[in-house]
C-alpha cells in the first residue's frame, strides 16, 4: 500500500487507532472535541502502545448520530491534521470522511488514506477526488446514512449482496486507476446484530474481492447487544472479536484499544 511514497506492508496484520474529535461519537463523545491537549496526548497513546496508522474522523458516523455541517467538519479536521503533523510529523493518518471536500483538504494537509464508510455512495465526487489524489481508499458497505442505516437491514442474500455491492464499487475505482483499495465489510452499518456474526463467521468470503481487509468491531452495539454491558465494558469482547477476525483473514484492525489489538495481533501471527 503506497501510502504518498511510504509503502505499507497489508500481508501483516496492522492496527489503526482510532481518534475521533467530535461531540457525538458513541464511545468517547465530546473528549477530544476542541481540546488540543486531549488530541496530543490520544495520539501519543495511540503511536506508543504500537498502532500502525491513525484514523482521525471529525464528525461521528454511528447509527443515528447527528450529521454536521461540510463547514464545520472541514474546520475541526483541518486544525485537527495541523496539530498532529506539527507534533508527529511520520504517523500515516486515514482521514474517517465520505465527504469529497474534506477528503482533499485532509490529504492536502497531511493525511495518507481516505476512510470512506459510504463507498463513495453519500458523495458523487469521492471516487473522482481518490483517483486524483491517488491516495489509499477505504471501502466500506453501508445502506444508508447514518440516521437511517439501521431502518434499512432487509438483504435477499447479506453475503451475495455485500459483496455485490463492494465488487461494483471496487470496478469502478479500477477503472479510475485506484490501485490501493481496503475493503471494509461495514459492521454495525445497516447490519442487525445476527448479521454482524454472520458477517464475521464468514469474513473469509471477502477474500475473493482480491483486497486487504478492514474489520472495526471495537465496542460496538454487536458485542454490547449480545452481553448486555456498556461499550465502556466492552473491552474484553473486542479483544474476542478481534481474534475472531484476525483468524479470519482480516488484515487490518479498527480499534479504540491499541494496546490489546497489538496483543492479538502478536498472539495470532505465531499460529498464522
Amino acid at each position: 500500500m503506497n501510502c504518498r511514497g511510504r509503502l505499507i506492508d497489508v500481508n501483516r496484520h496492522l492496527v489503526m487507532g482510532i481518534l475521533n474529535v467530535t461531540q457525538y461519537s458513541f464511545f468517547d463523545g465530546g473528549k477530544y472535541f476542541d481540546k488540543s491537549d486531549m488530541i496530543l496526548a490520544r495520539c501519543q497513546e495511540i503511536i506508543s502502545q504500537g498502532a500502525d496508522i491513525l484514523d482521525v474522523g471529525c464528525m461521528a458516523t454511528n447509527p443515528r448520530s447527528v450529521e454536521i455541517s461540510e463547514t464545520e467538519e472541514l474546520k475541526t479536521a483541518e486544525l485537527s491534521l495541523k496539530l498532529i503533523k506539527s507534533h508527529y510529523p511520520d504517523v500515516i493518518i486515514s482521514i474517517d470522511t465520505y465527504r469529497s471536500k474534506v477528503a482533499e483538504m485532509a490529504i492536502d494537509s497531511g493525511a495518507h488514506i481516505i476512510n470512506d464508510i459510504s463507498g463513495g455512495d453519500f458523495d458523487s465526487e469521492m471516487f473522482a477526488t481518490v483517483a486524483k489524489l491517488k491516495v489509499p481508499y477505504i471501502l466500506t458497505h453501508t445502506t444508508g446514512k447514518p440516521d437511517k442505516m439501521q431502518e434499512l437491514t432487509t438483504y435477499n442474500n447479506l453475503m451475495e449482496d455485500i459483496i455485490f455491492f463492494l465488487s461494483k464499487r471496487l470496478k469502478d475505482l479500477r477503472k479510475r486507476g485506484v490501485s490501493d483499495v481496503i475493503i471494509d465489510p461495514g459492521f454495525g452499518f445497516g447490519k442487525t446484530m445476527e448479521q454482524n456474526y454472520e458477517l464475521l463467521q464468514k469474513l473469509t468470503y471477502f477474500k475473493e474481492l482480491a483486497c486487504p481487509v478492514l474489520v472495526g468491531v471495537s465496542r460496538k452495539s454487536m458485542l454490547c447487544k449480545l452481553l448486555n454491558i456498556t461499550p465502556q465494558e466492552a473491552l474484553n469482547a473486542t479483544t474476542v472479536a478481534n481474534t475472531i477476525a484476525l483468524l479470519n483473514g482480516a488484515n487490518i484492525l479498527r480499534v479504540h484499544d491499541v494496546k490489546a489489538a497489538v496483543e492479538a495481533v502478536k498472539i495470532v501471527s505465531q499460529i498464522c
